[in-house]
C-alpha cells in the first residue's frame, strides 16, 4: 500500500534509501519448500507488482523467501545511532544495535520518500535501568524481561514514549537479545526502544560484514556518542534486576497479561483450563536469531538423546535465508527436524496468521515465541488461547505438552519411563564459522538504479491490486469548515485492535485491492449497544431496498457511502493498538467515515487516520463515549476556527434521535501540517498539490 501511495506522487524515485520485503504471503502447511512454491504461484500478481515497482524506482527488492524484514534489517541495514521508519509496527527491532527504528503507516513512510518532513510528536523518554544478568539457572532470557515489563506497563503504557535502556545489565545481553527487547516495545505502545552502544553490537555488526560500521560506531562512542548524555534526565525511570526475573507466560488475548512460569499452574486451576498444549511455534521477527535457534536446537539435542519427540505439532521459523542456511550447516535444522519439528519458509508465516492449521471451534492452547497474541490472530479460531513466552520455554514444553509443566524445576517422563530434566541451553550468539549467505536468488542488487521505462504491473481485472484513486476532501473547495453532518456507525467496545479494524490472515491477499480489503472492515468488533460481534443497526433502512435493521459492519457502511452520507465512529481506549496496518484506517475512509471519536487512540493508528483524511478526536471526558449510540447526528463545532489558524477546542453537537441534543467537548493531537491534511482529503492530497504548484 504505501507503493500504491507512492505512485500517485509522480516522482522518479525515492528520496531515501528503500528496501521492499514479501515476508507476509507464504502460508505454513508443510514445511518450508512446499510451503514457498505454492506461494509463488497463488502470489505471483503481487510479487511482480511490486518487483516491478522496486525495477521502476531504484528500491532493494527482497522476494519471497528471503526472509522477515526485521531479522533481514537488522543483519544488511541497521546502524547505531541512525534514524529508520518501516511500515511495520515491529520496526524497533532495529534498536537491538542502538538506533532510534520507528514504525510507521506507508503514508509516513511515503513522506520520507518524496523528501517531505516527517514530523512526530516529540515523545517523553522513559529511561529503564537493567541491573545485573539473569538467575544463574540459565531459563531466564531477554524475551522474559521485555514480557515481564509488558505486564507492568500494559498495552499502553509506553504510549508517546521512547524506551531508552541503560546499566551494566545493557552489556550482559547480546546483540540480537537487545533486539528482542526492543521488538516488543512495540506491544506496550512505545515509540521506539533503543540502547547505547555496546560491544555485543560491535561483535555483530563485524559478523554480519560490516566492519566500516562497526569502526565509525566506535570511533562515534570515543567521541562520547551513542550513549546517554552525562547526568541526563529521564521523565519516568523503572527499576529491574534482572536476577529476580524468572520465565514468563503472557497471555491469552493481550501480551500484557504476565504470569511468572512458577505462578502458571494457579492461574490454570484458577480459570479452568485444560492442561494441555495443541501446538508450539518458535521463531517470528521477535525471536528468529541464530542465538535463539541454538537454544531451541541445544533442548532438541537433550530431549533426542533421552528418547523423546514432541508430542504436538512444533513450527520453527527461521528469521532469514542467512540464518536457514547457516543453520542448516551448523545442524541445527536436523536436530530439530529429528525431534519432531518442521522448519517453515523464512517468513512471518503463523505469527500474522498465515497458517493453514486443521479449522477448530474448539478451546486450545498454544505456546509461542511471537510477540502478538489477539484473539484469532494465529489460526482464525476465537478460542484459541496464544501464549507467549522465549524460544527456550517454547520448545521445552513442546517435550511435555502441558501448559503447567515449568522446565525449571520439572521433569519429564521418557518413552522408559524415567524421569528426565532439561538443563538450561546455553546458545549461541553468533556462528563459529561465521553465517552463510544461502542462495544468492534471495539477495537484491545492492544500490539499484531507477529503471523509468519499467512498466507497473497491474492487472486491470484484478481482484488483488487497484491504483488507488484520491479521496475527496471533506470541504467544498477544500476552504476551511466545520466536517459535513454525520450519522454515528456504531459505538465500539473494549479492546479494538487494528486486527479487529482490518483482519489479517486470509485476507492479507487483499493488501493491494482497498475495495476488496475493505469488506472486513472491523468484522471481529463487539457493538456496544447490543454486544455483538460484526453487527450494526441502519436506523434509516429502507424496505423498498430490502434494507435489514441490522447487518454486518461492512455492510452497513457500505449502505451509507451509496447513501453518500458521511459517519463517525465511537470508539473504547487505546483504539488501534497493535500492528501498523494502515488499511484499518484507509478501509473506514474509504466508505466515507470522517470523524471517529475516542478514549484514547494507540500512535500510530492515530497518525494513519490523520494521514487518511479521518479526524481523531479523544473525549475530554471519558464517560461521554456512552453518550453517543448508533443513528445519532453528529456536527462539529469550533474545527473551521481550528484550520483557520486558531486554537480553538473542537466541540461536538449529537441530536440523539429522540430529538435531545447535547454537547460534548473534545481534544486532539492536530498539528499544523496534520490540519492541512485534513483540509485537502489526505496528507497524499495535500503533498501533490504543494509539489504541483
Amino acid at each position: 500500500m504505501a507503493l500504491l501511495q507512492f505512485m500517485t506522487c509522480g516522482l522518479p524515485s525515492s528520496a531515501v534509501p528503500a528496501s521492499i520485503h514479501c515476508d507476509h504471503l507464504i502460508q505454513a502447511v508443510t514445511g518450508a519448500e512446499e510451503d514457498l512454491k505454492r506461494s509463488l504461484v497463488t502470489n505471483a500478481e503481487v510479487f511482480d507488482f511490486l518487483e516491478s515497482a522496486a525495477k521502476k524506482y531504484g528500491i532493494e527488492f527482497w522476494g519471497p523467501g528471503s526472509g522477515i524484514i526485521h531479522q533481514i534489517v537488522l543483519e544488511n541495514y541497521a546502524a547505531p545511532g541512525m534514524l529508520m521508519l518501516g511500515t511495520d509496527s515491529h520496526t524497533p527491532n532495529a534498536g537491538g544495535l542502538g538506533l532510534l527504528a520507528i514504525g510507521v503507516g506507508g503514508a509516513d513512510a511515503v513522506d520520507a520518500m518524496t523528501g517531505t518532513p516527517w514530523e512526530l510528536k516529540a515523545p517523553k523518554i522513559t529511561g529503564i535501568h537493567l541491573k545485573g544478568n539473569f538467575p544463574e539457572h540459565g531459563w531466564t532470557s531477554t524475551k522474559d524481561l521485555i514480557l515481564h515489563l509488558a505486564g507492568k506497563l500494559t498495552v499502553k503504557g509506553g504510549t508517546g514514549r521512547i524506551l531508552e535502556y541503560f546499566g551494566e545489565g545493557v552489556f550482559n545481553q547480546s546483540c540480537t537479545g537487545l533486539a528482542t527487547i526492543a521488538n516488543m516495545g512495540a506491544e506496550v505502545g512505545a515509540t521506539t526502544s533503543t540502547f547505547p552502544y555496546t560491544p555485543s553490537m560491535r561483535a555483530y555488526l563485524h559478523a554480519t560484514g560490516r566492519s566500516p560500521v562497526a569502526d565509525a560506531a566506535d570511533e562515534a562512542a570515543i567521541a562520547g556518542y551513542l550513549r546517554a548524555d552525562d547526568g541526563a534526565e529521564y521523565d519516568e525511570v523503572i527499576e529491574i534486576n534482572l536476577a529476580e526475573l524468572e520465565p514468563t507466560l503472557n497471555g491469552p488475548f493481550t501480551p500484557d497479561l504476565a504470569t511468572p512460569l512458577s505462578k502458571f499452574p494457579i492461574l490454570l486451576q484458577e480459570k479452568g483450563w485444560k492442561d494441555e498444549v495443541s501446538a508450539a511455534l518458535i521463531g517470528s521477527c521477535t525471536n528468529s536469531s541464530y542465538e535463539d535457534m541454538t537454544r531451541a536446537a541445544e533442548l532438541a539435542r537433550q530431549a533426542k538423546n533421552a528418547g523423546l519427540t514432541a508430542k504436538v505439532p512444533f513450527l520453527c521459523t527461521p528469521g532469514s535465508e542467512q540464518i536457514r542456511a547457516t543453520m542448516e550447516r551448523d545442524g541445527l535444522t536436523a536436530a530439530l527436524e529429528e525431534v519432531g519439528a518442521t522448519v517453515l519458509a523464512n517468513a512471518c508465516g503463523p505469527c500474522i496468521g498465515q497458517w493453514k492449521r486443521p479449522e477448530s471451534t474448539e478451546e486450545n492452547s498454544i505456546l509461542t515465541s511471537f510477540n502478538r497474541n489477539f484473539k484469532s490472530r494465529n489460526d482464525g479460531n476465537q478460542k484459541t488461547m496464544n501464549f507467549l513466552g522465549s524460544p527456550s520455554v517454547v520448545t521445552a514444553m513442546a517435550f511435555s505438552g502441558k501448559l503447567s509443566f515449568n522446565p525449571v524445576t520439572d521433569s519429564v517422563s521418557t518413552p522408559t519411563g524415567e524421569q528426565f530434566k532439561f538443563t538450561a541451553p546455553v546458545g549461541v550468539t553468533l556462528p563459529e564459522n561465521g553465517f552463510e549467505s544461502g542462495n544468492p536468488a534471495f539477495y537484491p542488487t545492492p544500490n539499484p538504479k531507477p529503471q523509468p521505462d519499467t512498466p507497473i504491473v497491474i492487472s486491470s481485472t484484478s481482484s488483488r491490486l487497484e491504483v488507488l484513486e484520491p479521496f475527496e476532501s471533506h470541504f467544498p473547495n477544500n476552504e476551511p469548515g466545520e466536517l459535513p453532518a454525520m450519522t454515528c456507525l456504531m459505538r465500539v467496545r473494549g479492546k479494538c485492535t487494528t486486527d479487529h479494524i482490518s483482519a489479517a490472515g486470509p485476507w492479507l491477499k487483499y493488501k493491494g485491492h482497498l475495495k476488496n480489503i475493505s469488506e472486513n472492515l472491523l468484522i471481529t468488533a463487539v457493538n456496544d449497544e447490543n454486544g455483538e460481534v460484526n453487527v450494526a443497526m441502519d436506523h434509516d433502512a429502507k424496505e423498498s431496498l430490502e434494507e435489514t435493521a441490522t447487518d454486518t459492519i461492512p455492510k452497513v457502511a457500505q449502505r451509507f457511502k451509496a447513501r453518500n452520507q458521511p459517519w463517525a465512529l465511537v470508539v473504547d481506549e487505546n483504539y488501534g493498538e497493535g500492528s501498523a496496518r494502515e488499511h484499518a484506517a484507509l478501509q473506514p475512509r474509504y466508505y466515507g467515515c470522517a470523524l471517529i471519536i475516542a478514549r484514547s487512540f494507540a500512535r500510530i493508528h492515530e497518525t494513519n487516520l490523520k494521514k487518511q483524511g479521518v479526524l481523531p478526536l479523544w473525549l475530554a471526558d471519558k464517560n461521554d463515549y456512552t453518550r453517543i449510540s448508533s443513528g445519532d447526528k453528529i456536527q462539529t463545532e469550533g474545527l473551521a476556527e481550528l484550520l483557520a489558524g486558531s486554537r480553538k477546542d473542537v466541540f461536538l453537537r449529537v441530536t440523539k434521535r429522540n430529538g435531545e441534543v447535547l454537547l460534548i467537548k473534545t481534544t486532539h493531537t492536530m498539528s499544523a501540517d496534520q490540519l492541512k491534511w485534513l483540509q485537502a482529503g489526505s496528507a497524499l492530497n495535500h503533498i501533490r498539490a504543494q509539489r504541483q504548484s
